[in-house]
């Protein structure tokens, strides 16, 4: 069971730090706004930058206070897109991210990839996902089946290229 503190109310601060403003809000009101509301609130442009990437990570509901003990492990892997999405000329790994993804999401996600491809960066993706395999520049299809039966590179290229390709099941669904 959680009671709020009886001095502060909750706001997790004192008061002579309450009374301090900032753009006439005090620093418990501005973790109870939203990536959204923060956007139109600040004006610095280091605050503004990290800000735009939560939001293009989908995340413009979440408050700037939010514990991230109460974030869902797909809002947790878009705070850390969200931390790289400035950097360039650096390799992503990434193992299945759709997973647990609702649609929305995905979309979202491949926004990401693509921006990222598109600031100069390798993105490696380890999918079975259609939608994602069918935006990717290059595949490898390993097959012909999983585990014992598989392990073999059936294909290397194009999305284009992949759907002629006979003993890739993959190229079957990307028709």
């Amino acid at each position: 069971m959680k009671l709020p503190c009886e001095v502060c109310g909750g706001k997790r601060f004192k008061e002579e730090v309450l009374a301090y403003k900032l753009n006439g809000k005090s620093i418990a009101e501005v973790l109870e706004m939203t990536v959204e509301q923060a956007l139109d609130y600040f004006q610095l442009k280091e605050v503004v930058r990290k800000l735009k990437a939560m939001s293009d990570v989908g995340l413009n509901y979440i408050t700037l206070g939010q514990p991230l003990s109460t974030l869902s492990g797909g809002e947790c892997q878009r705070i850390k897109l969200a931390s790289e999405l400035h950097k360039q000329g650096s390799i992503y790994v990434m193992d299945e991210p759709t997973t647990g993804l609702h649609m929305s999401d995905i979309g979202h996600l491949l926004e990401i990839m693509n921006r990222l491809v598109d600031a100069g960066n390798t993105v490696i993706v380890i999918e079975h996902n259609i939608d994602v395999i069918s935006q990717a520049d290059w595949i490898i299809d390993m097959g012909p089946d999983g585990g014992s039966r598989g392990g073999r590179v059936v294909f290397e290229g194009t999305p284009g290229q992949i759907i002629h390709t006979e003993q890739s099941i993959t190229g079957k669904y990307l028709m």
